[in-house]
């Protein structure tokens, strides 16, 4: 089967591509999906003032709101439909697997199989609506009271502006969800990853842009420009090499004797990567922090006392916002990783298939195993997601690089890159297995 499978990797080339339909009508629908959610991002909420909006983010460069306004893809800074992109999505993901841990009727639900995981996700679509609505109005009350040298960001303040803000961040936020889940059905990839992704990308040419006027102008010098190029594709091979590595753990399975055979006798291996939950920890971080303090900065000019030092606290690159960013990071971290695999079931299911870790006893033993080195691993893994992510706030804080450039936003791009080009492979190597199903059934008949 190694072999085959190799053989298949070794003939993939474009010919096999243009044979398989199912995968070009895949990744033609994520296309679509994705230019509609960029079109989207331009169509600005009715009552708002652009040129005010974008003047207010002109003078934050550098700050919360510029690495909101990266993730979602510069909606948030045309103060568009889908400014709050998916964010509330993944806020109520976070709070229902919390609840799959803690309470016991959400982990029974997560034990039922199919029906459970359809109650759980449209619990997770009403949290998004909560969550949606509470952030959409927080969102339109601080608008309200922003200004800059052009006038009012809000032309009509009051009842009727907070009231169509709320139903259009809302109902962007909704369809955003829906669009995900059918990027995930019927395209490649997932579908939450593949729009979080697709905003960064349209967003980073600007910034590169924005960097070389910077260059030209003599705010940065040629050399903090070079390095920080360098830096970038350090960080992206860095990234690759991690994503990729993993810790093999052994398995043996003993020989069996069944009538005159005997079967049984080989060995396997279970992967346990450096980085399990991937870009998981950096995206829950980023939106429990970015969304709130976004709005709290918009409200910053004409708030209290006590908010407008909470923000300055926790503004980029200080130590309020840097501590709280690599806190929610190795939480999510070690959180994800415990829900994506569990040593005691892994034990559970080798001693039922008769398999053992050489040297290591089954069961107990075993599950206390696994769960020391996925624990070193883990450990591994959330000082590397720590490093790459708190990279942009070491750049502004040294060199006061006004936009997101790194971090986060290379993790995310080079990961979902990743995980996208293996689920085409996975695809065009079953679309070639059924080509050899399909050739060797006809020279049986033909036989």
């Amino acid at each position: 089967m190694a072999s085959a499978a190799e053989q298949l990797a070794s003939n993939f080339n474009f010919g096999a591509f243009n044979k398989a339909t199912e995968l070009k009508k895949r990744i033609w629908f994520t296309l679509g999906a994705l230019v509609i959610y960029r079109l989207g991002t331009y169509i600005p909420l009715p009552g708002i003032d652009p040129q005010v909006i974008r003047d207010i983010f002109d003078q934050g460069a550098g700050g919360i709101t510029d690495m909101m306004d990266l993730f979602t893809g510069g909606a948030l800074g045309r103060m568009s439909i889908f400014a709050l992109n998916i964010m509330p999505y993944i806020s109520a993901a976070i709070i229902m697997q919390l609840l799959q841990s803690t309470v016991p009727k959400f982990e029974a639900m997560k034990k039922e199989g199919e029906p459970g995981r359809k109650k759980l996700n449209q619990y997770t679509r009403y949290g998004t609506v909560f969550l949606a609505t509470f952030q959409a109005y927080g969102l339109s009350v601080g608008v309200e009271g922003i200004a800059s040298a052009s006038g009012a960001a809000v032309l009509s303040p009051g009842f009727f502006f907070r009231a169509t803000t709320v139903i259009s961040l809302v109902g962007g936020t909704i369809f955003l969800m829906w669009l995900g889940e059918q990027v995930t059905q019927r395209g490649v990839g997932n579908g939450i990853s593949l729009i979080i992704f697709a905003g960064i990308v349209a967003e980073l040419p600007s910034a590169l842009v924005a960097t070389m006027d910077l260059g030209r102008r003599g705010v940065l010098s040629a050399p903090i420009i070079i390095g920080i190029l360098v830096l970038a594709v350090v960080v992206i091979t860095v990234i690759v090499f991690i994503e990729r590595a993993q810790r093999r753990i052994v398995v043996q399975y003993p020989k069996r004797q069944v009538g005159q055979k005997m079967f049984g006798g080989e060995s396997s291996h279970i992967p346990l990567k450096v980085n399990t939950p991937g870009v998981i920890p950096p995206i829950f971080a980023s939106s429990i922090l970015l969304l709130p303090l976004s709005i709290f900065q918009f409200a910053g000019n004409s708030g209290p006392d006590w908010l407008n030092t909470m923000i300055a606290w926790l503004g980029r690159g200080q130590p309020g916002f840097i501590g709280l960013y690599i806190l929610f990071i190795v939480f999510f971290t070690f959180f994800y990783t415990a829900i994506v695999f569990n040593p005691q079931e892994t034990a559970d299911n080798l001693r039922q298939h008769g398999g053992f870790v050489p040297g290591i006893r089954p069961g107990k033993n075993t599950a206390e195993y696994l769960d020391h080195v996925l624990t070193r691993l883990t450990v591994l893994g959330a000082i590397y997601l720590v490093i790459v992510c708190i990279i942009p706030e070491w750049l502004i804080s040294q060199f006061n690089v006004p936009f997101y450039f790194g971090g986060t936003s290379l993790l995310i791009v080079v990961s979902v890159t990743m995980d996208t080009v293996g689920q085409v492979h996975s695809h065009m190597l079953a679309h070639q297995y059924e080509g050899l199903i399909k050739k060797s059934r006809l020279r049986g008949r033909r036989g």
